[in-house]
């Protein structure tokens, strides 16, 4: 993950100091890539720990197309939603708070958010994007069309979150799966790390189901800024030396239905020794 730190020192040394939606003010620049090889090692960064079950458990949330953050909880914690009152995931804040503000219901058991990812992966107006992408990368690898989008204009005002993440490529070269991958708003302490393992690991799951290999990720940011509060955070990650990737070990699936069964204590990064975890409000 040396280029990611690098993306940091660069954001932080170059960028520009501006107002934000949040009213925290980032430092930022717009336009940034990054490139990981997936075959010489997972890109989990490990100058600070990566909260990896909540990066398993979204996925499959957003895989099965819920829009329900009381079913995340459920796939997360393993457990029924009647004994997780209280307990909070990523997307808690963001159902209490833009959530509510929008009408959408709101209770112990059932927060819901609107129109957001899951529902545009699996039925954006109709369309099942993720069922079409594995039919695609199997019976039109050549396709320079293998596209998932989760910004769907008519629907983005109903969103507690509108996309940040917006839209990925598939494209398949000699038998290897690569993604690339457009987030227009870039949080880089924060969220970058968890988007660039998110993706990289929905890449081997679709590499695994059309039996190809993994080839790269790529990373392109659009507004990519380092929130001001997270400025002494940043400095402290920035000193240290990045460890050596870990080995992504995943449970067996050929199909999507058998995916959707998988538990995210099957998804293992075997010899992952990040370092200790560096604590920073997220903006909401």
């Amino acid at each position: 993950m040396i280029q990611y730190l690098g993306a940091l020192r660069y954001i932080r040394d170059f960028g520009e100091d501006v107002d934000d939606r949040t009213g925290v003010g980032t430092r930022s620049v717009f336009g940034h890539q990054m490139r990981f090889d997936l075959r010489k090692g997972f890109p989990a960064v490990t100058t600070k720990k990566l909260a990896w079950k909540s990066v398993v458990s979204e996925l499959l949330w957003f895989l099965e197309g819920s829009i329900n953050e009381r079913r995340l909880a459920e796939i997360h914690f393993g457990d029924t939603k009647d004994n997780l009152v209280g307990k909070k995931t990523i997307w808690t804040a963001n159902a209490d708070n833009q959530g509510v503000a929008l009408g959408h219901y709101n209770s112990d058991t059932n927060k819901d958010l609107g129109p957001v990812y899951g529902k545009q992966w699996r039925n954006f107006g109709g369309v099942d994007q993720i069922a079409n992408i594995i039919d695609q990368i199997k019976n039109d690898p050549d396709s320079r069309r293998i596209i998932l989008s989760a910004w769907n204009v008519p629907e983005i005002a109903k969103m507690a979150l509108p996309p940040c993440h917006t839209m990925s490529q598939f494209k398949v070269i000699n038998g290897k799966l690569s993604c690339q991958l457009y987030q227009r708003s870039a949080d880089m302490f924060l969220g970058v790390p968890f988007n660039i393992a998110s993706y990289s690991l929905l890449t081997h799951m679709l590499a695994q189901i059309c039996d190809l290999e993994v080839g790269d990720f790529v990373w392109s940011g659009g507004d990519c800024h380092i929130y001001h509060n997270h400025l002494d955070q940043v400095n402290q990650q920035t000193v240290r030396e990045p460890q050596n990737r870990p080995q992504l070990v995943m449970p067996e699936f050929k199909t999507l239905d058998q995916l959707l069964t998988t538990k995210p204590k099957e998804y293992i990064l075997e010899g992952y020794t990040p370092m200790d975890t560096i604590k920073a409000p997220m903006a909401v």
